[in-house]
C-alpha cells in the first residue's frame, strides 16, 4: 500500500470538504435569514429530544453531536438562559448534571427543522437519486469505520 494518496482520492478528499463546508454554510445562511439560531443549537436539541425525559450529561452530547464540540459548554449555557434546556443533577454522579430539552425547546427544533428539512432537499436531497443516496452512504460507511 502507497504512503501517499492518489489523485483521485485528493480530489475526493477536497470535494468532501467542499461540499460539507457549502451545504454546512447555506444551512446556516437559511436559518439566520428565517430569525433561528444556527446549527449547533439544532444539532444539541435533536439529541436532547432523542434522549426525551432520560437527558443526557455533558460528555455524551459531545459525543452524539455532529458539529464541533468546541464549546459545548458555553453554548448549554446560551441553551439554558433561553430556557431551551434545563440542567438536573444527575443521580449517578451528584458532581455532574443531566441535561434536558425544555418544551419551548422542543418548539424551536420543530422551527428550526422547518427550514433545516427544506434547506437539506433543495441543496442535496433533490440533486441526487435514491440509489446514489444509497452508494454515498455506502462509501461514507467505509471510511468511517
Amino acid at each position: 500500500m502507497s504512503k501517499q494518496p492518489t489523485k483521485n482520492a485528493i480530489r475526493a478528499w477536497i470535494q468532501l470538504h467542499r461540499a460539507q463546508r457549502l451545504l454546512l454554510e447555506y444551512a446556516e445562511h437559511s436559518l439566520k435569514s428565517n430569525g433561528l439560531p444556527p446549527l449547533s443549537w439544532y444539532d444539541v436539541l435533536l439529541e436532547l429530544h432523542r434522549a426525551s425525559e432520560d437527558g443526557l450529561r455533558q460528555f455524551e452530547i459531545g459525543e452524539k453531536v455532529l458539529l464541533n464540540k468546541h464549546n459545548l459548554s458555553r453554548l448549554i449555557d446560551r441553551l439554558e438562559k433561553k430556557q431551551l434546556v434545563q440542567r438536573h443533577t444527575c443521580s449517578e454522579d451528584g458532581r455532574g448534571n443531566l441535561i434536558r430539552i425544555t418544551a419551548e425547546g422542543e418548539k424551536v427544533l420543530r422551527e428550526m427543522w422547518s427550514v433545516y428539512g427544506q434547506t437539506i432537499q433543495e441543496c442535496f436531497g433533490s440533486r441526487l437519486k435514491s440509489d446514489e443516496f444509497v452508494e454515498l452512504s455506502r462509501v461514507l460507511s467505509k471510511v468511517l469505520e
